[in-house]
């Protein structure tokens, strides 16, 4: 997404996520320019960003472009970790 002087935060609906929305931190994040078969997209920022790609899913592998470890909600963590066991 940029420099750092481009980073930002928004808030984002995150499919499996329960209640409010998850305030992303994107700081020098890598964009996620495509998905192939089986990849699910849990994530898109809203239209006047392009409706970009920024958190995915393969089997027990989840990315993100965003920092989770930034924002004191656990719910990503927590998801992750349901994912795991």
């Amino acid at each position: 997404f940029g420099r750092q002087v481009d980073s930002f935060e928004t808030d984002l609906h995150i499919d499996g996520l329960a209640g409010e929305p998850l305030r992303a931190v994107f700081i020098r994040a890598p964009l996620i320019s495509r998905v192939g078969e089986g990849v699910q997209v849990l994530a898109r920022l809203d239209a006047d960003r392009g409706e970009r790609i920024v958190a995915v899913r393969q089997g027990n592998v989840l990315a993100t472009s965003f920092h989770p470890e930034l924002t004191p909600d656990l719910r990503l963590h927590q998801y992750f970790l349901d994912m795991l066991a």
